[in-house]
């Protein structure tokens, strides 16, 4: 039996996770997201990963969503408890302690666009097309799409979406802001990459603040915002990356952190 989900790191830093279903559009069953959940938590007790990039298998789809065809021998209850869990394993990867960046190679539809927009950031192959077609199916969109979409790219643009179910050409996804970058899909995993080589420059202590002071400064007003920010400014001061920056900074050379 393949894998479900490989794991590789590119580098001493840079953990990539490649959702490997695509005979089934990568859609989530129980199986995929039992290894997907293995592989964030064993990333994130590996303190030498700075940064992760999810992707999927073939050019055709990142994540068709859910695996209807499983759910179609599953009672109400059953159905609840699989959404609930496509819920919990994107917020695991939301809640992944270093930068996440998805590299969407094809149509992410449902909880696949959901589990996209728990990364931080999103590169779109050209030919990558994305929505929330539930309603299509007469629900709605159970693992956080109504609210992470909305957040991400406005009111309307998000009830648009979502109301229409009509997917968006990752040209206009682009332009509403649900994808930070567009690549050609030769070179999407080469653009991720380095993309993660930049970030991992940077100290990994600040990295992890800095998205824990914006996710969970944006769930608030501004001035509880503010006070999250200081307070996670407060935990950079003492560590010895900080030191190390200012000591390269003066010598003219590249910063060798540690994550100390």
């Amino acid at each position: 039996m393949s894998e479900l989900i490989k794991f590789e790191k590119v580098n001493e830093h840079i953990a990539v996770i490649t959702l490997n279903r695509p005979e089934a559009a990568n859609a989530m069953s129980k199986a995929l997201l039992d290894e997907l959940n293995a592989c964030v938590y064993n990333i994130n007790q590996d303190n030498s990963i700075r940064c992760t990039v999810i992707t999927a298998a073939n050019e055709k789809a990142f994540c068709a969503g859910a695996d209807l065809k499983e759910r179609k021998g599953m009672n109400d209850q059953q159905v609840i408890d699989a959404v609930s869990y496509i819920g919990e394993t994107v917020r695991n990867i939301e809640k992944m302690k270093m930068p996440v960046i998805a590299a969407i190679n094809g149509v992410a539809f449902g909880g696949g666009l959901e589990l996209a927009l728990a990364c931080d950031i999103r590169i779109a192959a050209e030919h990558a097309k994305m929505g929330l077609t539930e309603t299509s199916l007469a629900i709605i969109p159970g693992a956080g799409g109504t609210q992470r979409l909305t957040r991400l790219i406005g009111l309307g643009q998000a009830k648009r979406l979502i109301f229409t179910a009509n997917p968006v050409t990752a040209s206009e996804a682009l332009d509403i802001g649900l994808v930070e970058e567009i690549s050609d899909s030769t070179t999407l995993l080469d653009s991720a990459i380095r993309m993660a080589e930049q970030i991992i420059k940077n100290g990994p202590i600040a990295l992890r603040l800095a998205k824990t002071a914006i996710n969970q400064g944006i769930q608030t007003d501004i001035t509880t915002g503010l006070s999250i920010e200081h307070l996670c400014y407060k935990e950079t001061i003492p560590t010895q990356d900080r030191n190390e920056g200012l000591v390269a900074f003066k010598e003219k050379r590249k910063p060798v952190y540690e994550g100390i």
